[in-house]
Order: C-alpha cells, then sequence, then structure tokens
C-alpha cells in the first residue's frame, strides 16, 4: 500500500549510504525521507528540528497539566512555615 510522503525532501538509501551530511543537507534544515525501492522507511531530521520538536511536546504536555490547575485557589505560603 502506498504511503505519503511526509517531507519535501527524499533521498534513497544507497545515497544516504554514500554521503549522510550531504543527503540530510539537502533538506535545509527540514527533515528528508529516506526511501527504500520508492516507499519511506523513515526521516532523518536534523539536530535542530528535532530540538524544536522535543520543546513543543513538552510546552504541550505542561499545558495540559496547568490547564485543569489554572482555577484553582491560591494558597498563600510563608517560607518560614516550611
Amino acid at each position: 500500500m502506498p504511503r505519503h510522503i511526509l517531507a519535501d525532501t527524499c533521498v534513497s538509501i544507497s545515497e544516504l549510504k554514500k554521503n549522510p551530511s550531504v543527503a540530510v543537507a539537502q533538506g535545509k534544515g527540514f527533515p528528508v525521507a529516506v526511501l527504500n525501492r520508492k516507499e519511506p522507511v523513515f526521516y532523518c531530521v536534523p539536530a535542530s528540528a528535532w530540538e524544536e520538536i522535543l520543546d513543543r511536546l513538552e510546552d504541550i504536555e505542561l499545558n495540559s497539566i496547568a490547564g485543569p490547575r489554572k482555577d484553582q485557589p491560591v494558597i498563600e505560603v510563608d517560607l518560614h512555615d516550611l
């Protein structure tokens, strides 16, 4: 069954093996689809893009925690009482 390619740039596994740095650079900072027999088998994601993805996922997780807590009453605490 054909699968959608979720990247603007594609390289074959052979191209990736020959020179991984050049293959990833072709994406110009964006993910590169790696194809085997014209089907995507994985995506090469530059480190900066991966870090941004993880930052956004962390923000989503923190918002899901903070959202339900936003209407809770504020409890004043004095550091000397701890």
